[in-house]
């Protein structure tokens, strides 16, 4: 079972705004790129192919605090945590470090929260059980990582 997952990476210039520093929205897309990463690692798909298993993981909440700001070309570590593990979701820490700073400085940290959700008819989901093939494969952190 795993907990955590680090996926490094370059800022690019269209994550950029016009003073050249990356967009505050983007620490997200960050912190979502390492999670599909953390999925695929295990042999699993956020968007599964298979039909009985097909599964959403909408955003119930998202925070994220920034230190310090990243530019174009950085070189970054996305370190993704299972801080919390139920029935219906996962609560996700993340930590965004600059790895060219000297030494490696965190520039940013925050939590999502994803909860399960399966379609229940064309426009409507409905909170849902995480699927077994998933669950078993995911703990929970230690608490001194956290």
């Amino acid at each position: 079972m795993a907990f955590e997952f680090k996926l490094v990476r370059r800022v690019e210039f269209s994550e950029t705004d016009m003073a050249g520093i990356v967009h505050y929205s983007n620490f997200f897309r960050y912190a979502e790129a390492a999670e599909s990463a953390f999925f695929r690692s295990l042999g699993l798909s956020i968007r599964p192919p298979q039909a009985a298993q097909e599964v959403g993981w909408p955003r119930v909440h998202a925070e994220c605090d920034y230190a310090q700001p990243l530019r174009f070309e950085d070189e970054i570590e996305i370190h993704l945590l299972v801080a919390e593990k139920s029935a219906r979701k996962f609560v996700y820490q993340f930590r965004i470090r600059k790895l060219n700073a000297q030494p490696p400085v965190e520039v940013a940290r925050g939590k999502i929260i994803a909860v399960c959700v399966k379609q229940d008819g064309p426009h409507h989901m409905k909170v849902a059980q995480i699927p077994a093939d998933i669950a078993e494969k995911i703990e929970v952190a230690p608490k001194e990582l956290l």
